[in-house]
């Protein structure tokens, strides 16, 4: 092979290799800007962010019924063994609560809101629909011990919305007040729980949240449902606060201990309908009602319990229907409800109505008739290293000492007191309900700091 051949074949040869390399650098360069193409799409097309940094996309459609649970969807942003705490608006998380119109027993999207928010954080959420009815489970950390916080998404209806000075879903802030249905029954107490969370370290025992849909109205598929299931599949929660809106006059005032059980009642005295003028062909059903109501209302239930007010028994109606005058009517109906702490349950009181009635049925040509329902029964948590935990951190960060309390009406506590020890802790409750329902910013905030050092003092207190 002569000189001049080599010379040729060895310039092909690295011709040919340069031309390779060419191909290879021009395939690596389509290779990125495709990706570059393709992850820029994906962000311009992602759920758009409301002025509160919280997913304003419109809500899902509800889950149906009976849907067996199902775990959320996505990555949470944060890991969840991570130390580090990130930090959350407590009032920019209320502000889009409020701006979800959940009333009972509608969700209009606010637990999808609640959910984006928990996830952020490192919580893992689970749904749980019951009915018609939505709620939220959500815990970060598989560690003992498990604090959770309970509450509520649904709101009582606005009323006249004309009569309110602020859109009651608006969630608008006027002078240093967040307006809204909702602000503090109890959406910004959730918020504020949810941000003092944010701000927690994740690597110490378990946080969680227990949220219904179903606390305004008959309370059917909410916390109870919920409370049933999580026993059942071994679920451990050690403690929980709910917050409820507990404060009266100012901010940590009172921190609920217990709760006086309800019952309500119905009686029927049926009788024989007839003209007055010839009453023995009639059976009057009035008399017996008044004897029996006034037997009722003589009896000394109890003279109080130790840090619970006496039982008392009301008469909420009495219905004849009788728009004639010169008719015996046939029948005659009342309502009543109980509501007695600890030295009852409502099966006794059940048992002592239907004694009273049966004897008056006795006596009566007609027949006398009950109803009962027993809404739910007296409980108390008792002083204690928990509620110690819980009242310290109101003085640490408030100043004052909350009175232990156990007045009010009935609440979810009746329900997660057969889980676990519970207590109320919450914003002040003079607007719950109102037209112009509302809550300061302070509050908020400071409500936030009480519920952190809660936590705080919780995990020092109690270990796993």
């Amino acid at each position: 092979m002569t000189m001049m051949a080599v010379v040729v074949m060895t310039v092909m040869a690295v011709v040919m290799v340069m031309s390779m390399a060419l191909i290879v650098i021009m395939v690596v360069v389509m290779t990125v800007v495709v990706m570059i193409v393709i992850v820029g799409g994906h962000a311009h097309s992602a759920p758009g962010t409301g002025k509160s940094g919280f997913n304003s996309s419109p809500p899902a459609p509800p889950a149906p019924a009976g849907r067996r649970l199902r775990a959320a969807r996505g990555r949470s942003m944060r890991d969840p063994m991570s130390p580090d705490p990130q930090p959350l608006d407590p009032v920019a998380l209320a502000q889009a609560l409020i701006r979800r119109p959940s009333v009972t027993p509608a969700d209009a999207g606010a637990l999808d809101v609640l959910q984006q928010a928990l996830e952020s954080i490192g919580f893992t959420c689970r749904r749980l629909p019951f009915g018609e009815i939505d709620n939220l489970y959500a815990r970060r950390g598989t560690s003992g011990p498990n604090l959770c916080f309970a509450g509520h998404t649904d709101v009582v209806p606005v009323g006249d919305a004309a009569a309110w000075s602020r859109g009651p879903f608006d969630g608008d802030v006027a002078e240093g007040v967040l307006f809204g249905r909702g602000a503090v029954d109890m959406k910004g107490a959730i918020a504020a729980f949810v941000a003092a969370a944010a701000a927690a370290p994740a690597n110490q025992g378990s946080l969680s949240l227990l949220i219904t849909g179903d606390e305004e109205g008959v309370a059917e598929d909410g916390t109870g449902k919920m409370v049933e299931l999580l026993r059942a599949e071994g679920e451990r929660i050690d403690h929980c606060v709910l917050g409820e809106p507990t404060s009266s006059a100012t901010l940590g005032d009172q921190l609920k201990i217990g709760r006086r059980g309800s019952l309500n009642a119905w009686i029927t005295v049926d009788g024989v309908q007839g003209h007055v003028a010839y009453p023995r062909q009639a059976a009057n059903p009035i008399p017996p009602l008044i004897r029996l109501l006034d037997r009722l209302q003589a009896h000394v239930l109890d003279e109080g319990y130790p840090r619970f007010p006496a039982s008392n028994l009301e008469v909420t109606t009495i219905d004849v229907g009788n728009p004639a005058t010169n008719v015996i009517p046939a029948q005659a109906r009342a309502r009543l409800n109980i509501r007695f702490n600890p030295a009852h349950d409502g099966a006794g009181l059940i048992d002592w109505l239907k004694a009273e009635c049966a004897a008056e049925d006795a006596a009566f040509y007609g027949k006398v008739s009950l109803t009962t329902k027993l809404t739910g029964n007296a409980f108390i948590t008792e002083p204690g290293p928990f509620v110690e935990v819980c009242a310290g951190a109101v003085e640490d960060v408030l100043g004052r000492r909350p009175e232990l309390s156990t007045t009010g009406g009935i609440s979810d506590a009746r329900f997660i007191r057969t889980l676990c020890p519970v207590v109320e802790l919450g914003l002040v409750n003079a607007t719950m309900h109102a037209v112009d329902e509302c809550v300061p910013l302070e509050h908020i905030h400071s409500l936030t700091a009480v519920y952190g050092r809660l936590i705080e003092r919780y995990f020092a207190a109690f270990k796993a």
